[in-house]
């Protein structure tokens, strides 16, 4: 099976929304604690464009809508434009190996070519898988968040990574 790489589009948004919200409804690897729906979910889908800061890739195979891959505001203070948060979802019904690799390569490449200088992952624990994926792309150890966040009666860290971009 071929799996192709591009940039989203709006017709996207519910195969996205579709991937999302299970992470919401049964684990804690996101912080969202309520599913989205395709309307709710437009303002977060707004902020991407074809160039800037802010992008969102998608893997397509068959025609199906398997995983994305964005960036976004880190924080919302000016000061932090130049910094952005990385995530990256996959459908768990998706075994294909590789999708993720695919998708960073993507974004990382055309962050690139933006007036990005540091991204940043922020990975609940344990997720051995994800911290994998980032240390692969260059991400390092910033810190941990102890307990920073309570979902399903239970707290949970974060572990904080940064990959460096363009220096001054």
């Amino acid at each position: 099976m071929t799996v192709l790489i591009r940039q989203a589009k709006p017709s996207d948004l519910p195969a996205l929304v579709e991937i999302l919200n299970p992470f919401i409804t049964d684990t804690a690897i996101t912080f969202d604690t309520e599913a989205y729906s395709t309307e709710t979910r437009q303002p977060w889908f707004a902020q991407f464009g074809a160039n800037g800061r802010y992008q969102c890739f998608v893997a397509e195979m068959d025609k199906v809508i398997v995983g994305y891959a964005n960036s976004g505001p880190l924080r919302p203070k000016k000061a932090y434009d130049t910094s952005v948060e990385v995530s990256i979802y996959k459908d768990k019904l998706c075994t294909v190996r590789g999708i993720g690799s695919a998708l960073y390569e993507a974004l990382f490449a055309a962050l690139l070519k933006q007036d990005v200088h540091r991204a940043h992952a922020l990975i609940t624990l344990p997720n051995n898988e994800s911290v994998a994926l980032h240390q692969k792309f260059g991400f390092k150890e910033v810190g941990l968040l102890d307990e920073a966040g309570r979902k399903f009666r239970k707290y949970h860290s974060v572990y904080w990574m940064e990959k460096k971009f363009n220096l001054p």
